[in-house]
């Protein structure tokens, strides 16, 4: 006869306690930039107007207006979008070989390929600058930041993928083989259905990664290509001087991605569990 784990109502109270308390400690730094956002730069610097202050929407009108925060955010936009989708274009097919169709050194390519992520980026940081700019001609573009991005991540998208795939039959991809699929047939047809789930895992977050990185973008564009990563760094001062336009800017930057993952993980969340029930 199995055991059943009795709680007591000190339990019952506690521990949702608990995980509300750790769950406000990391959505406080979030909740203060959007609280701090609607403070003048004056008052975001001044201890009496830590908690009472004339809410204001100046900071959010001086971005839009004098800062051209839509060109920012769309670059963002066009940057993550492209280099997800060429991630995994490449990171599909990669790990469905590696997953399926392994070989002897499959496993020292996967360590390789992690193994790059140890290298740091200003070890090539002014090589590529100089390559880019001087003899490419590719410095603050969208094809040099999305190419970028998508290498910089592939090594993550692959060992995901990687590890999602190898979760699925390999029955089910030989039984499509010995019915005439072909490669293209089995990815498509087979493979991308019963492992949605975990691409679009790795999609959102390869986005969010692509969004958020501001290394690159920062040192590889200027105006053109410029992300929001460039508008937030581009908006720092020297003792807090612009804390409240800085938290305005950093809010928008963050806004719709925060909305982004919520949905999307919403989806996922309902679209698992209608696959469980049906």
């Amino acid at each position: 006869m199995a055991a059943v784990a009795q709680t007591t109502p000190l339990s019952r109270i506690l521990w949702p306690a608990l995980a509300w308390t750790i769950a406000l400690i990391f959505f406080f730094p979030i909740f203060w930039l959007v609280f701090t956002s609607f403070k003048t730069d004056a008052d975001a610097v001044k201890p009496e107007h830590l908690f009472f202050f004339t809410p204001t929407l100046e900071n959010y009108a001086n971005m839009t207006e004098n800062y051209d925060y839509w060109r920012f955010a769309i670059n963002s936009v066009i940057t993550a979008t492209f280099a997800t989708a060429f991630a995994l274009a490449v990171g599909v097919p990669a790990a469905y070989a590696m997953a399926f169709d392994p070989s002897r050194h499959t496993k020292d390519i996967l360590v390789w390929m992690l193994s790059t992520k140890m290298l740091p980026a200003a070890a090539v940081l002014y090589p590529m600058t100089f390559l880019t700019k001087n003899m490419l001609g590719l410095f603050d573009t969208h094809f040099l930041i999305i190419m970028v991005l998508c290498l910089i991540n592939l090594p993550i998208v692959i060992w995901m993928l990687f590890t999602y795939f190898k979760e699925i039959p390999k029955d089910i991809i030989e039984a499509g083989k010995m019915d005439g699929v072909s490669t293209w047939g089995e990815i498509k047809d087979i493979l991308i259905p019963l492992a949605w789930g975990g691409i679009a895992s790795t999609a959102l977050l390869t986005f969010i990664f692509c969004w958020n990185e501001a290394y690159w973008t920062v040192r590889l564009t200027t105006i053109d290509a410029a992300t929001l990563s460039k508008l937030i760094e581009g908006n720092r001062a020297p003792e807090g001087l612009f804390f409240g336009r800085l938290s305005a800017v950093s809010t928008a930057a963050v806004g719709p991605i925060v909305v982004l993952g919520w949905f999307c993980q919403k989806q996922l969340v309902q679209g698992l569990t209608f696959g469980a029930v049906k």
